[in-house]
């Protein structure tokens, strides 16, 4: 279709991080990365693996001036027997191309998508980290690359994969976090970009990021753009809440991002036959049931941070305390299920796990 990947291997191999080192998240990278170029009238060509090393873009590139980047993130695990596999790579697939067409970008075809990160992880297998809670991060990315400064689609473009061994997102791992709820920034609004995975989202919450870190909040919840009354999703995880006997989160309005966790997460309690609903929930709805004793658990999903306890939310001048600031049952059951099926130990009963 875009030919036959070709593998150019490294001469000098990286030296890797020790079994006991603290990876962090993002601190080291492998030793190849997949490159593949598009020409408009030509489409998507030449797909190769080559060493990890800087890209080379004309300062006119297009990407820095108007923004035109679209990326994912997914994640390969090793089992106990030593079999490397990625979590659900045809829903990031899919997403990216979702994330393509309202950037007005070029579509990749989904089964290459997932057929090249398999190649990309089996040629620096090695990387796969073992130890618990660890995996190998997976980063495709897409950039406008034509030269020019006209306010127009580009004519070409970069698609790039790369690999990190990860640790936790968190560094205190699975902890209970403290959630900002922020009332006057905001992420996205309707009609605009927040349901694209794309860098300009992540710009757009800097500076409440930063308020919230002052704060000693690890993340920021945003409130709705335009009344700032209903949730949306927390900086890097979508939100959930276990109310009264039912988790709800809130509806794909168009300025939430589709997360593959959030879908997997809510695929897992259809099976255990607990209500899940997905609705607009206010700010105001969740102080309510805190104050009547109701709001039972609170947690974030994301691909990075899998399952994350919320220990409390700060809105305003209000603090509310959640689940005595601990780890919930059904937050604790979600993380062991998901990380399970990720690991092995748990059946993958509905064929979420790819073999590299």
């Amino acid at each position: 279709m875009y030919g036959k990947i070709r593998i150019e291997q490294v001469k000098q191999l990286k030296p890797m991080p020790k079994a006991d080192e603290k990876l962090g998240f993002g601190r080291y990278f492998t030793d190849h990365m997949l490159l593949m170029d598009y020409e408009e009238g030509k489409g998507w060509f030449d797909p190769r693996i080559v060493p990890y090393a800087p890209l080379t873009l004309d300062p006119a590139a297009m990407v820095f001036h108007y923004g035109q980047a679209v990326f994912e993130g997914l994640k390969a695990f090793q089992s106990e027997e030593g079999e490397v596999r990625i979590f659900r790579p045809d829903q990031n697939a899919k997403r990216l191309n979702h994330s393509n067409e309202r950037l007005q970008m070029p579509f990749i075809d989904e089964d290459f998508f997932v057929a090249s990160i398999q190649t990309l992880v089996h040629v620096d297998a090695k990387w796969v980290p073992q130890q618990p809670g660890s995996s190998l991060y997976i980063r495709p990315f897409i950039v406008a690359t034509e030269a020019g400064l006209g306010v127009r689609s580009s004519a070409r473009y970069l698609f790039v994969v790369i690999l990190t061994p990860v640790d936790s997102y968190y560094e205190e791992g699975l902890q209970p976090i403290h959630i900002l709820v922020e009332s006057h920034y905001a992420r996205a609004a309707q009609g605009g970009i927040g349901d694209a995975k794309t860098g300009g989202n992540y710009a757009a919450s800097m500076k409440a990021q930063a308020l919230a870190k002052q704060k000693n909040c690890a993340q920021v919840l945003w409130l709705d753009a335009s009344e700032k009354k209903f949730l949306e999703e927390v900086g890097s995880m979508n939100v959930f809440f276990y109310i009264g006997g039912e988790v709800i989160t809130p509806s794909l309005s168009g300025s939430i991002l589709a997360g593959v966790t959030r879908n997997s997460i809510i695929q897992l309690l259809k099976d255990w036959k607990i209500p899940v609903i997905e609705r607009k929930i206010s700010i105001a709805e969740i102080v309510q049931a805190y104050e009547d004793g109701t709001l039972q658990e609170a947690f974030g999903t994301g691909t990075a941070a899998v399952v994350s306890p919320i220990g409390s939310l700060h809105w305003n001048e209000k603090q509310m305390v959640v689940h005595q600031g601990g780890i919930g049952e059904l937050t604790q059951r979600l993380y062991n299920a998901i990380t399970g099926i990720q690991r092995g130990t748990v059946v993958d009963s509905h064929g979420w796990m790819a073999s590299r």
